[in-house]
């Protein structure tokens, strides 16, 4: 296994002349600077998956491991091909491309210590659009056995309220009908379906389709997701994927900033590396991962993978702890004005409030956890979310709302509310997110809403002065909780609370177990 050992973070600086630019050529010098690099031959690597979606979170977590499993000789034939299918993917495919599909990964610890290392397990990147038959015949290539993904929690096309299939989505039914007519598909439902529909007809073993992405149950919503988008195309060839190809659950959890300039600038000052697309992350990893594979799967436990039967106990508690955790932290965080989850964490009221959160709500609404110490997870949470040399962004966390709340938080009220236990603290984090989409802080000054219903959100938001309960009538995203009178009573306090003492008194009254 790759040795991922750095060093401190000393604040160096290299001259130009100092400068290695990350390729495969520079790995020996790179590497007598003191950045792990890897050490097995990348021309023998073969393909073995493609992954959609290379971003931040792939690259400083799957791909990871399994840069870690080849250099332990393990995982040879699993080679990483990435694939992009939107606009903004050309940046990733010109990235990687100028770098020999090398990039660098930096632990962050609190400290300030760094841990870096060079990714050798991408070994080449396909961009649909550009190639789109030469992206199909890779995915029909028998080597590939795994087609993974991290196409965030919107790239499932799921109605919120009904769990069901988007079909009338423009770009979904255009492909329906392309594939009708026998032409190439734009999206990954229609990449995916119609390369296993080539793979069935040669007698070519499907691949196993792997969601990496942050929502529950992620491998049964993939099955039902794909599984409708090919009912729409062919009804005999959705039976048989529903047959023949596995759709493994798995939680994952590592805290992956966005890359920023100074990161780079960082990278490049520090040990003189010139890296396009740089990856930082926070030391904590994890990565539970159920053993349901169609044609084989890489060694992963022998990576720090957890392998297991049922994903979902272990699911739950990140989803519900970390997950709907960060939601807690970036409304208020932002109408606060603060910046930085690290910075808003300095308020002692909204570790306070968080762990709350956690402890009366979150935690009530888990399965039996046998084995994990929950206390002590907790503890780490509030950690992860200090740590100062991360510089998560709560705008980050902030973002796509409408794709999270209610697939992290609103489960949590709905099981509280059926079981009697508390909702007050999840209700005004559904709170402060219905005064954040009013679209301006404390202070006046407008907030970038970035989530795909932005103008909708706001326009309801904006209409609370006269109907306060307007935000969680939208039963799209929270169903019918704005008819259950233990929740809005909530819900209405903290509204109220937010408008008439702002965020930070209303934290510190939540902290307090006062009234709002």
């Amino acid at each position: 296994m790759a040795d991922s050992t750095g060093s401190a973070h000393e604040g160096r600086a290299h001259r130009d002349s100092d400068m290695l630019s990350l390729r495969g050529s520079n790995l020996d010098r790179i590497a007598a600077r003191g950045v792990s690099v890897p050490d097995y031959d990348r021309s023998a690597v073969t393909p073995g998956i493609v992954h959609f979606g290379v971003g931040g979170f792939h690259r400083a977590h799957m791909a990871m491991v399994l840069d870690d499993l080849i250099a332990a000789g393990r995982a040879g034939d699993w080679g990483i091909v990435g694939a992009g299918l939107l606009p903004h993917d050309v940046r990733m495919r010109d990235a990687l491309a100028g770098q020999d599909h090398l990039y660098s990964l930096t632990l962050k610890h609190p400290d300030g210590t760094r841990e870096r290392r060079v990714i050798g397990s991408i070994i080449d990147y396909r961009y649909g659009p550009d190639d789109p038959q030469g992206l199909i015949d890779l995915l029909g290539d028998p080597r590939i056995r795994i087609v993974s993904l991290t196409v965030t929690e919107g790239g499932y096309n799921v109605n919120p309220v009904t769990g069901e299939f988007i079909s009338e989505e423009p770009m979904v039914a255009a492909d329906v009908a392309a594939l009708a007519a026998g032409e190439l598909p734009s999206t990954v439902f229609g990449y995916v379906i119609e390369a296993l529909r080539r793979r069935r007809d040669a007698g070519v073993p499907p691949f196993t389709v792997q969601s990496c992405d942050n929502i529950s149950e992620n491998g049964h919503v993939a099955k039902r997701m794909f599984g409708a988008f090919a009912r729409l195309v062919d009804p005999e060839l959705a039976d048989w994927i529903d047959a023949h190809v596995a759709f493994p659950n798995a939680m994952v959890d590592r805290i992956t900033p966005a890359t920023t300039d100074e990161d780079r600038a960082e990278l490049r000052e520090d040990v003189g590396l010139q890296d396009a697309w740089p990856v930082v992350a926070e030391p904590f990893f994890q990565w539970v991962l159920e053993d349901m594979f169609t044609s084989g799967r890489p060694p992963y436990e022998l990576a720090g993978v957890q392998v297991v039967e049922d994903v979902r106990p272990y699911e739950h508690m990140k989803l519900r702890l970390l997950n709907s955790g960060h939601q807690g932290l970036a409304y208020f965080g932002l109408l606060a004005g603060y910046t930085y989850a690290h910075e808003a964490m300095e308020n002692p009221d909204i570790v306070s409030y968080l762990r709350r959160y956690m402890d009366e709500e979150g935690t009530p609404s888990l399965e039996p956890l046998p084995g994990i110490d929950l206390d002590g997870y907790k503890d780490s949470l509030i950690e992860r979310f200090s740590n100062p040399e991360i510089r998560d962004t709560l705008a980050r966390l902030g973002a796509e709302s409408s794709d999270r709340i209610p697939k992290w938080l609103v489960p949590v009220i709905v099981d509280n509310l059926s079981s009697g236990a508390p909702v007050e603290v999840a209700a005004a984090i559904c709170a402060s997110w219905a005064r954040y989409a009013e679209g301006r802080d404390e202070q006046g000054a407008a907030l970038h809403i970035v989530d795909r219903y932005a103008e909708e959100l706001q326009r309801v938001a904006q209409s609370q002065a006269a109907d306060p309960l307007a935000f969680v009538r939208q039963v799209q995203f929270f169903g019918p909780l704005a008819d259950d009178p233990r929740f809005t009573s909530a819900y209405l306090a903290a509204l109220g609370s937010l408008h008439a003492r702002g965020a930070k008194e209303t934290v510190r009254r939540l902290a307090a177990h006062e009234e709002l």
